[in-house]
């Protein structure tokens, strides 16, 4: 086996260190969020510790880890929210600068941004002034 074809088999997920780092990296990402006050009040009711096992085990399938996720689909959840294209922005924008300072490689942020385009219909509510 050449080192590409391991490159190729290894995954994101493992490659930035499996659940640890995912943990990691979702704690940051909330604290982030939490901070900022055009975010903030979307979590004012939420149990947090939930939520961030919710994300941690999201994230390990986009990054191609195991599928542990049972939660509700991402429409159902984030509708109801009435989330706009800003705040959606504004959540990527942590949820990439949080992977890029933790020294997660170019290309899982290429594919994590890639991803969070894909589903952006699915969260972002039509003309959603949100929280």
């Amino acid at each position: 086996m050449t080192v590409t074809d391991d490159a190729a088999s290894t995954s994101h997920y493992e490659r930035i260190g499996g659940a640890s780092s995912v943990k990691a990296a979702v704690e940051v990402f909330y604290d982030r969020v939490l901070a900022d006050p055009e975010l903030a009040g979307y979590f004012d009711t939420v149990d947090m510790a939930r939520q961030r096992r919710h994300l941690a085990l999201m994230l390990a399938v986009v990054l191609g880890g195991p599928n542990e996720y049972a939660g509700r689909g991402l429409a159902e959840a984030h509708q109801p929210l009435g989330i706009s294209e800003k705040h959606y922005a504004l959540v990527g924008g942590h949820l990439t600068a949080t992977l890029a300072g933790l020294g997660v490689p170019a290309d899982v942020l290429a594919h994590v941004g890639s991803v969070l385009e894909q589903v952006r219909d699915q969260v972002v509510a039509g003309d959603g002034a949100g929280a």
